[in-house]
């Protein structure tokens, strides 16, 4: 199975599943990577009436807040190729935005429609970054931006990667693979500033930012049980596999604890880009 066809199967579905499950607890666990990415869109708008697609929009919070913060003459377009993920971002907010079943990278968008590009967490996954960067290009009128936020390094980045060193010896976890289609595709700001750049993107910058986040601790357990290659290695487990794993892999996470919550920063790049 090509890397393409391995993307539309997992976010089809294990993977997207268990974020159509999950989806309040993530949406409150990333809300101040959406906020930070909100504030950034609406910095770079250029107009009343702004056209803004959010790639990989998976279950639409940032979609729908963008609109939000955007107000009623903003169309916002979340894309996903998840179909059980948009499904449930139609049913939050109708009217609000639009949802679109499809691949970013290759969609046939019209031409210099977008004012904005925006991806919270959604560009790490393409299986043809030069592609799906131009193609984006090709979408967003001259002048235009992209403003995204991906992960920076697994070294910077404990809590992502926690779960699957924990569970090594229970389940055969792959690790994570360098510039290959994952959270951390994008981690090297040289290689990704190239990328943008060969596919027509001109001031092209990655500024890295800190951002505390939360998780109750209560949902600690479906989370692991759920997300990330742990989840995915899960997903068709019986009962008393995935209790064992979870069991195992649970007090890995006691240096993030606080009160009742799992904290830690995610430390990423926001990047900046212009059409």
């Amino acid at each position: 199975m090509d890397a393409q066809a391995e993307q539309t199967a997992a976010w089809n579905g294990a993977g997207g599943n268990a974020w159509v499950r999950l989806q309040p607890v993530l949406d409150a666990l990333y809300a101040p990577i959406e906020e930070l990415l909100v504030d950034r869109v609406a910095a770079a708008v250029g107009t009343a009436s702004p056209t803004v697609v959010d790639v990989g929009c998976g279950t639409g919070a940032t979609t729908l807040a963008l609109a939000r913060r955007l107000g009623p003459h903003a169309h916002c377009l979340g894309v996903d190729l998840s179909e059980p993920m948009v499904a449930l971002a139609r049913t939050r907010d109708p009217g609000t935005a639009e949802f679109l079943v499809a691949d970013a990278a290759r969609h046939r968008f019209a031409p210099g429609a977008a004012d904005v590009i925006a991806s919270r967490f959604g560009v790490m996954f393409f299986d043809d970054p030069p592609a799906a960067f131009a193609n984006l290009h090709a979408a967003t009128r001259p002048g235009g931006a992209l403003r995204a936020v991906v992960w920076r390094g697994t070294d910077e980045n404990p809590f992502m990667t926690r779960a699957g060193e924990a569970a090594a010896p229970l389940l055969d976890v792959p690790p994570f693979a360098p510039d290959a289609p994952g959270p951390f595709a994008l981690a090297d700001p040289d290689r990704t500033l190239g990328l943008l750049r060969a596919a027509g993107w001109s001031t092209a910058t990655a500024g890295p930012v800190d951002v505390p986040c939360a998780l109750p601790a209560a949902h600690l357990d479906a989370y692991l049980g759920g997300i990330g290659p742990v989840g995915r290695l899960l997903a068709g487990a019986d009962d008393a596999t995935r209790t064992r794993v979870i069991e195992h892999v649970r007090p890995a996470f006691d240096e993030f604890r606080a009160g009742g919550e799992i904290r830690f920063t995610a430390a990423c790049w926001l990047l900046w880009a212009q059409a």
